[in-house]
């Protein structure tokens, strides 16, 4: 059984969360809960919990403090929080789980089942090493966790050079030549990926700015990039791309 903390400074989002868990989460056992960051702390000493209900902002300070305070994290995060989009990109940034408030309870049930599959497969440590990096410098990120066949990989963003539209999957095209088949839709990848210098030049191909080699003009032209991939440039793309050309 996944033994589970939740911590939230609110007392009926700490009993909603009870509920919902009690409710349809046989596989868990709540062995505790904490209104804030010191209870927290003290908790996931005692207890060493298998899967952590973090809520972000709490007094005190936030639950990214939280793991700062922890040489090592062997357990899985939730975090349950009210959106804010520097926070949840850095979870997005580390493949890491969050559930939006109000909490919707299908939603939570389905990441308490991930969670479980992350737990038996050991994978936190290093998605939660890589969040609370990400949090600490929120712009530009520096590496993104990419979720493939291969399993969890962190990649540097500057080592990634464009990304293709692969059904609900996406292609991702390193620089050292390696592709990745990443179970994340190519929306996904431009709303992470914009504020790091890349662009989506067409429906099916987000390209990073910094690898263009040329551009062909034309109806709406293509480029080429420093590996020698051509692609095309949507023509109702085109002005908001060479916008874009001029800014490097």
């Amino acid at each position: 059984m996944l033994q589970t903390l939740i911590v939230d400074d609110e007392k009926r989002g700490r009993e909603l969360l009870k509920m919902i868990l009690t409710t349809n989460c046989p596989e868990v056992k709540i062995i505790g809960e904490a209104a804030n960051i010191k209870e927290a702390q003290q908790l996931i000493v005692q207890h060493e919990p298998d899967l952590v209900l973090l809520d972000i902002e709490m007094p005190g300070g936030s639950g990214f403090d939280l793991l700062t305070k922890f040489d090592e994290i062997n357990f899985e995060i939730i975090f349950i929080t009210a959106f804010d989009k520097y926070a949840i990109k850095a979870i997005k940034f580390s493949a890491m789980d969050y559930i939006l408030k109000p909490v919707d309870e299908e939603e939570l049930v389905k990441a308490i089942k991930r969670a479980e599959e992350n737990y038996n497969r050991k994978s936190n440590k290093e998605r939660a090493g890589n969040l609370v990096s990400n949090a600490q410098k929120p712009v530009p990120h520096q590496k993104i966790g990419l979720t493939s066949g291969e399993g969890l990989e962190f990649i540097e963003i500057k080592n990634i050079l464009r990304c293709e539209a692969d059904g609900k999957y996406t292609s991702v095209f390193l620089t050292d030549g390696k592709k990745l088949l990443v179970s994340k839709n190519l929306k996904e990848f431009e709303d992470l990926l914009t504020e790091n210098n890349f662009f989506r030049i067409h429906h099916s191909h987000l390209v990073n700015l910094d690898y263009i080699k040329k551009y062909q003009s034309g109806r709406g032209g293509y480029v080429v990039m420093s590996d020698g991939s051509t692609i095309t440039v949507s023509q109702r793309k085109k002005d908001d791309f060479l916008s874009s050309l001029k800014k490097i």
